[in-house]
C-alpha cells in the first residue's frame, strides 16, 4: 500500500474534506460508500470484488473532471476512474471512484473516417455508430469493454494482424492530468504524453476522450468452429502448423473452453471440454472457406459457426461473456509456439488435466502487430508470435487460492517460451507480482514513470 493510501486511512477528515469540497463542485454528482444511491452507481464486471472507496463521483464534463482531481489533490486523496469494470487487477479500496458513464458520447465523421469517442463508450456503441457509414473502429474481441481502458494497453482485436494495435490508429486523446489540467494531446501537442497514453496503461491522467481512425469495413467473414475433447490435442497442433502460413488479413485464435451444463450453451457443446478456433477474415467467403479447409479436414467438428457478418457483429466470434461474473484471469506473450511448447501446455490445461480453468486461449500475433506506429508509442510486445491469455473458471472460493496458483504453474509450465515483455490488457489479478513489474522494456518503463512523475507530480492516479 502506497503511503498516500496509508495517509488517507490515517487521516479520515481528508474525506470529509473532499466530500464538502466536492458536493459544491459537482452537486447531485458525489456519492458516499454505503448509501443506497450509490450501490449500483460503480460498474463490476468482476462481481468477486467489491468496491470500499469511500467517495464516488459520476462527472458529466471535463471541468468536473478537473474539479475533481483538483480537489483530490488537495485533500492528499486518490482517483480511480472506472468505465465498465472491466481491466481492474483489484478492488479500488480509497480515495475517490470516478466512473465515466455521463462521458459516453459517439459521434462519427464518416467523412475523414473518424470517430470521437467519450470516456464511457464502449466498443458496441462505436460499432452501432459507425456501421451505417460502412466504417469499422478497431474494437476488441469482447465488444462490451470499454474504449479508452481498451487504447490505452494497446488493444489486439482480430482483425489486429491485418492494421495492428487499435492504440496505434488514436489520433488525438483529450485528457486530465494530475493537476487538474485538462488537456489535448496528439503528435505535436504534448507529444511525450500522447507517447505514453497509447499503451502504458495506467497513472498518465483520466481520459475524457479520444479521437481514432476508422477504416472501410462492412462486413468480414468469421466465427468460430469447435473440436470435442478427444481432438484437441491433434487440431491444436496443426492449428499451429496451419497459421503460420495465413495471410495478415486473416485473424486467429484457439481456446480451449471448460464449458458448464447451462442451458444457453448450444448441447453438443454443454458441459463439455472444446477446442473452441476463432477465425476472422477480411476477404471474401470463398477465399475463407479454401483457408480454413485444411484445418477443418483435421477432425470432424462438433459445431460450426462460421459466415459473412456484419462488421457490427464482431463479438459473435469469440462468444466472450457479456454478462458480470466472479473470475480471475492472467496472461503472457510468447516468444514461439513449437511442439514442446503445445504439449507443456497440453500437459497442464489439455482436457485430462483437472484444472478449475473456464478458457485458455492462444491468440496468433504478427503481421502489422510487430510493426512500429507511424506516431511512436509506448505498446509493449510487438515482437511476440501469440499470446497466451488464462480466465479461471467462476468459482468465488477458489478465486483467491487455487486458481491463481494453477495460472502461476502454467506461466511457470511455458517459461521457456515466454517473451520478455507482457501486454498490460492481458495482464490480471492471477498474474504474478514480477510480471507487472516487467511489462514494459526497461528503457519505456523508465520514460513511462518519467511522462507519469511529470503529468501526476502528487501521484493522484497512483
Amino acid at each position: 500500500m502506497s503511503d498516500l493510501i496509508d495517509h488517507q486511512l490515517v487521516q479520515p477528515y481528508n474525506v470529509a474534506a473532499a466530500l464538502r469540497e466536492l458536493r459544491q463542485a459537482l452537486p447531485g454528482r458525489v456519492f458516499v460508500a454505503g448509501e443506497p444511491t450509490a450501490a449500483d452507481l460503480v460498474p463490476a464486471f468482476n462481481t468477486a470484488w467489491r468496491h470500499r472507496a469511500p467517495l464516488i463521483v459520476t462527472p458529466s464534463k471535463p471541468a468536473d473532471v478537473s474539479a475533481v482531481v483538483q480537489i483530490a489533490g488537495r485533500q492528499s486523496l486518490t482517483v480511480k476512474a472506472i468505465g465498465t469494470g472491466h481491466g481492474l487487477l483489484g478492488p479500488v479500496d480509497a480515495g475517490i471512484i470516478l466512473v465515466t458513464r455521463g462521458l459516453s458520447s459517439v459521434e462519427v465523421d464518416a467523412e475523414t473516417r473518424v470517430a470521437r469517442i467519450g470516456a464511457g463508450a464502449r466498443w458496441q456503441d462505436v460499432l452501432d455508430a459507425a456501421a451505417p457509414h460502412g466504417l469499422a473502429p478497431l474494437a476488441g474481441s469482447a465488444p462490451h469493454v470499454g474504449v479508452v481502458g481498451y487504447l490505452l494497453g494497446g488493444g489486439l482485436g482480430p482483425i489486429a494482424r491485418q492494421f495492428g494495435f487499435a492504440a496505434d490508429h488514436v489520433r488525438e486523446i483529450e485528457v486530465v492530468t494530475g493537476v487538474g489540467e485538462h488537456l489535448i494531446v496528439n503528435a505535436e501537442s504534448h507529444a511525450d504524453l500522447f507517447w505514453a497514453l497509447r499503451g502504458g496503461k495506467v497513472g498518465l491522467g483520466i481520459v475524457v476522450s479520444v479521437t481514432i481512425d476508422l477504416f472501410p469495413l462492412a462486413t468480414l467473414w468469421g466465427g468460430g468452429v469447435y473440436f470435442a475433447a478427444p481432438d484437441i490435442e491433434p487440431v491444436l497442433h496443426a492449428w499451429n502448423d496451419w497459421s503460420a502460413a495465413l495471410p495478415e488479413e486473416f485473424g486467429t485464435s484457439a481456446a480451449i473452453l471448460r464449458l458448464p451444463p447451462a442451458p444457453f450453451i448450444p448441447e453438443p457443446l454443454r458441459g463439455q471440454t472444446v477446442l473452441h478456433v476463432r477465425v476472422a477474415y477480411t476477404g471474401t467467403a470463398a477465399e475463407g472457406e479454401r483457408l480454413l479447409a485444411p484445418l477443418r479436414a483435421v477432425r470432424t467438428p462438433l459445431l460450426e459457426r462460421v459466415a459473412d457478418l456484419p462488421y457490427a457483429q464482431l463479438g459473435a466470434i469469440h462468444q466472450d461473456p457479456a454478462e458480470p461474473m466472479p473470475y480471475t484471469e492472467g496472461g503472457v506473450l510468447l516468444r514461439d509456439l513449437d511442439d514442446a511448447a503445445l504439449d507443456a501446455l497440453l500437459a497442464a490445461v489439455g482436457p485430462d488435466a483437472p484444472v478449475p480453468l473456464a478458457a485458455v486461449e492462444l491468440r496468433l500475433l504478427g503481421g502489422a502487430v510487430a510493426r512500429p506506429a507511424g506516431a511512436p508509442n509506448a505498446i509493449a510486445g510487438r515482437d511476440a508470435a501469440f499470446a497466451l491469455h488464462i480466465v479461471g473458471a467462476p468459482v468465488p472460493e477458489l478465486l483467491d487460492t487455487v486458481i491463481p496458483a494453477v495460472i502461476e504453474g502454467v506461466f511457470s509450465a511455458m517459461h521457456p517460451w515466454v517473451a520478455e515483455e507482457l501486454q498490460p490488457n492481458f495482464v490480471g489479478p492471477a498474474n504474478p507480482g514480477e510480471h507487472r513489474d516487467r511489462i514494459w522494456a526497461p528503457d519505456t518503463a523508465r520514460r513511462l514513470d518519467a511522462v507519469r512523475a511529470g503529468y501526476d507530480p502528487f501521484r493522484v492516479f497512483a
